[in-house]
């Protein structure tokens, strides 16, 4: 992995917004509520998601950088 890669800032093109289904949605909700930021662990219950877009676009887009229970 590329360190410099990762202290890039993100452009607006790597953020657009993700769309989800409500099915998806509560599964999301329902899977951190239960194991936390494992985002792979939670990706791998949703077919054809990726960790980076569950958490990176669609988590952090709709929940903020902070989740309050």
């Amino acid at each position: 992995m590329d360190i410099r890669r990762c202290s890039e800032e993100v452009t607006s093109i790597e953020w657009k917004a993700v769309t989800m289904s409500e099915e998806e949605d509560d599964l999301i909700f329902r899977m951190y509520k239960l194991v936390g930021d494992r985002w792979p662990l939670i990706a791998g219950r949703i077919p054809g998601r990726t960790p980076e877009v569950i958490d990176e676009r669609y988590w952090l887009m709709k929940h903020g950088f902070f989740f309050v229970n």
